[in-house]
């Protein structure tokens, strides 16, 4: 099928390259059975992604399930997901169903999968392994053909290593990982969102509207959506709503962004996820430094005083390095991708994805840098 065709089929919306992609893979795996995990933060459109795997398999007859894993009490998931038998707790006065039983068949989406305790993580692996389970308060297994589609924002590589996610069930589950970028990275796609939700709620409400003046629309491209497109959503309908749809200019609409700052500066210099607090932190000072053009050789001395970076090797003191022992932007900004090219053995894909750039980033930083040496 037309990717268009497609996107439009299933509410996809977006011209970017970052969406063309996830709109490939969507296409691509939604026929089989595999596990797919889709992470990126709130609001980016990761249930929109969901449905769209769901509506695309053979499955789309049958129900999809959602469960927001985060709304779900500790002590009652377990009976959400794999249900009860009567009396095995307080208030089960009677038998139930859970989510897995429920979508039998069809597929369940665990959202926010990143909050599920310990304890639960261990039963879910098992499903995803052979489709058992038991219900609280049973010991006869019972099986579920639910295919499985998980959700989080959380980076669940640092949940692993700080012992709050099983490794296992992190493996198992991202078969396949969907990364979906934040809008700011994608700023392309914002105009599309834009007529998208105006005739949505034009349709809804019966109202006419008269339009952005050229300094409203800078000022929403600029501005950063910390709440992503979720966050757009509903800044377009309280704008369209509350000024009754007159025609709108940049003090307008900057009554509704609460935390506009200006444009949004692109960091080139990536941050790679599976870090450390502290790792984490030294990474960001670096990030800072690019868009404030300071001094490397202070920076570098308050940072890595004692402690190297994973990415900056202390060998930096030498190959690459001026005779003070300071490294360029550039000379950086290398070392980190071939770090993370090593890393993933020459896969861009996953370099990328791990360096939290686009592909396309990656290439073009590669091609800049020449041949590694």
């Amino acid at each position: 099928m037309d990717r268009e065709v497609f996107q439009h089929e299933h509410g996809i919306i977006g011209k970017s390259l970052e969406i063309q992609e996830i709109v490939d893979v969507v296409q691509q795996v939604a026929p089989s059975d595999i596990t797919v995990l889709i992470t990126g933060e709130s609001g980016v459109g990761k249930e929109v992604i969901a449905r769209a795997l769901h509506n695309a398999s053979k499955r789309a007859k049958k129900q999809l399930v959602t469960v927001n894993c985060a709304a779900i009490p500790e002590g009652l998931i377990e009976s959400e997901l794999f249900g009860h038998e009567k009396g095995s707790f307080t208030s089960a006065v009677e038998s139930r169903k859970g989510y897995f039983e429920i979508a039998d068949g069809g597929s369940i989406f665990l959202d926010e999968i990143g909050e599920t305790p310990l304890a639960t993580q261990v039963k879910l692996l098992r499903v995803l392994e052979n489709g058992e389970f038991m219900r609280v308060g049973s010991s006869v297994p019972r099986r579920s053909d639910a295919r499985v589609i998980a959700a989080t924002n959380k980076e669940l590589q640092y949940e692993v290593h700080q012992k709050r996610f099983r490794p296992d069930l992190y493996f198992r589950l991202r078969s396949v990982n969907i990364a979906i970028p934040p809008l700011r990275n994608r700023r392309e796609d914002i105009p599309l969102l834009i007529e998208h939700f105006v005739k949505e709620v034009l349709n809804r409400n019966g109202i006419h509207f008269g339009g952005f003046t050229d300094d409203a629309t800078e000022l929403i491209m600029n501005y950063r959506w910390p709440g992503n497109v979720r966050e757009l959503k509903n800044t377009i309908e309280s704008i369209l709503i509350l000024e009754n749809g007159r025609r709108l200019t940049g003090d307008d609409v900057r009554k509704y962004l609460k935390e506009y700052q200006g444009p949004v500066v692109d960091r080139n210099l990536p941050v790679v996820a599976n870090r450390t607090v502290e790792q984490a932190e030294r990474e960001l000072i670096y990030r800072a430094l690019v868009d404030l053009k300071g001094s490397i050789l202070e920076l570098r001395d308050v940072i890595l005083r004692g402690v190297p970076s994973p990415d900056m090797p202390e060998e930096s003191n030498t190959k690459g390095a001026r005779g003070n022992g300071a490294m360029t932007l550039d000379e950086m900004e290398r070392k980190m991708i071939v770090s993370s090219l090593d890393r993933n053995e020459g896969n861009r894909r996953l370099a990328a994805r791990e360096l939290n750039i686009s592909e396309r980033t990656l290439y073009r930083k590669i091609k800049e840098f020449g041949p590694q040496e």
